[in-house]
């Protein structure tokens, strides 16, 4: 088993996943063609299905822990999340590559004659607010399935470049029935860049979890600040007929900045 990939894990995340958005996808197709997630009649229901839905990975880890490694491991592996001593280069890397990287992506246009996208929080007092939300239920949550659990198998089976472009791969297209949902941000991305995004994501935030001393809860903690500062330093214009130069930047900035780091950590794991 050792050298296995356990693909229960895929099955139950993606059937998970696509089922329940498939039923919220269904019930918006029966409404106004004007209604998103947000503003249908049925909004709160069907944002309730929405936040079942993303849990897959968690459902797809658990299910997969439990019946490969029998009872008890699931506990186990839940303890293994409380922890934030993840030292100061990991928190440096978390906030300063995910802010700085979303800051230059939302500025660098307006040189170029592009208008200023405003941030989509009221104010700057909302962003803990917003990076705890992110974290548990923005974003951050789909690690506890994701890259705390299966992006080390694949790693360790295909090694850290191949294994992690992999899972990115992977990762995005599990996205995609979020592009069939009116509202959602992804309704406003074009998918090949996404992926390129995603990409960038697995490397970089293998890399935090790594630097962390192995500390899982900084992976949950890496992608929501990621998706909070993407709100305080707006990548995505939510119109549909807009211009996402943002978005284009900010995924070829991760996507750079990720691979450049996964290729020190390939030389480092050589070295020793």
């Amino acid at each position: 088993m050792e050298n296995k990939i356990p693909i229960r894990f895929f099955v139950i995340t993606f059937l998970w996943t696509w089922l329940i958005c498939g039923v919220a996808i269904l019930i918006l197709s029966q409404g106004n063609s004007q209604d998103t997630v947000f503003l249908a009649p049925s909004g709160a229901g069907l944002q309730i299905l929405m936040l079942l839905g993303i849990f897959g990975p968690t459902v797809g880890a658990f299910v997969s822990i439990r019946t490969i490694e029998g009872k008890g491991a699931v506990k186990k592996y839940i303890k293994s999340f409380f922890s934030l001593k993840f030292g100061w280069k990991a928190w440096s890397a978390i906030f300063l590559i995910s802010g700085i990287t979303s800051f230059i992506s939302w500025f660098l246009p307006e040189l170029f004659g592009e208008e200023r996208v405003s941030p989509y929080l009221p104010s700057i007092s909302f962003f803990p607010i917003y990076l705890l939300f992110s974290i548990l239920l923005g974003g951050g949550q789909e690690e506890i399935g994701y890259k705390c659990y299966i992006s080390p198998i694949i790693e360790k089976k295909y090694g850290i470049i191949s294994g992690e472009i992999i899972h990115g791969i992977i990762w995005a297209v599990w996205h995609i029935p979020l592009w069939f949902i009116p509202g959602a941000a992804q309704n406003y991305m074009n998918f090949f860049v996404f992926m390129i995004c995603c990409i960038g994501y697995s490397f970089f935030f293998s890399w935090v979890i790594e630097l962390s001393g192995n500390r899982l809860l900084s992976g949950l903690v890496v992608h929501g600040t990621a998706n909070a500062f993407s709100a305080l330093f707006p990548t995505i214009i939510t119109d549909p007929d807009a211009n996402q130069l943002r978005f284009l930047i900010y995924s070829v900035l991760i996507f750079i900045i990720g691979f450049v780091i996964v290729l020190l950590r390939t030389y480092k794991s050589r070295e020793t």
